[in-house]
């Protein structure tokens, strides 16, 4: 790194924007096999948090390959870059104080250890979205995996490129056999656990029983 760059310490910290906010933040990383409900469930919990009123955002696979990593294919070293990028923009998320939600295959251990490096211990939730790949195949509404299979897509995680499963997450959702309800409820329940809640949660109570 250039010596002349210097980290520039604001007056507006993560704390002031936590205290602002209500609630604090954190990034849910959603790892798992194409179809196994990584977005589908990242933007269900969203919709939950905000109705609450929290400060979120999600970073989506396909979104994200249309600006941020548009200029990186899926071969393994920028498949590696793609995490990477996606890692230090949730982190600076974190810092502003936001509910940061990733929907990403990110397939490799390593990759996904190396962005958990850039985080507190209380700042990071892996969240493997547990599905077969014959679920995920039979869902297949793009096409992807008939397409793999056809060897039209090269380095298709499942297919022609592994998945390393998660060996610790911190919750793993069992995306094939239970209810979209089920799997936020199970999400919104660690969010509570961990105290990223608590304010939102006291002030959606205090909410209903006025409307009552």
């Amino acid at each position: 790194m250039d010596n002349n760059i210097v980290w520039h310490c604001a007056t507006v910290t993560r704390e002031r924007r936590e205290k602002l906010n209500q609630h604090k933040s954190v990034v849910l990383w959603f790892t798992g096999l194409s179809g196994s409900g990584k977005s589908t469930l990242a933007h269900a919990l969203e919709e939950q948090l905000h109705q609450r009123g929290g400060r979120t955002y999600v970073f989506d696979g396909d979104n994200v390959r249309h600006g941020l990593c548009g200029d990186l294919g899926f071969s393994a070293e920028d498949r590696k870059e793609n995490i990477r990028r996606i890692g230090e923009m949730a982190k600076l998320f974190v810092e502003a104080g936001v509910i940061a939600l990733t929907a990403f295959i990110s397939p490799f251990t390593d990759d996904r250890k190396n962005v958990r490096k850039l985080f507190a211990d209380d700042d990071f939730i892996e969240v493997y979205c547990h599905c077969s790949i014959e679920e995920c195949e039979r869902r297949d509404v793009k096409g992807l995996y008939k397409r793999a299979r056809a060897g039209e897509i090269s380095d298709f995680t499942g297919i022609s490129s592994p998945y390393e499963v998660p060996e610790n997450p911190e919750i793993s959702i069992d995306t094939e056999n239970s209810t979209l309800e089920v799997c936020v409820e199970q999400l919104l329940e660690i969010l509570v656990e961990r105290g990223i809640l608590l304010q939102l949660t006291r002030k959606s109570e205090e909410s209903l029983s006025v409307a009552h």
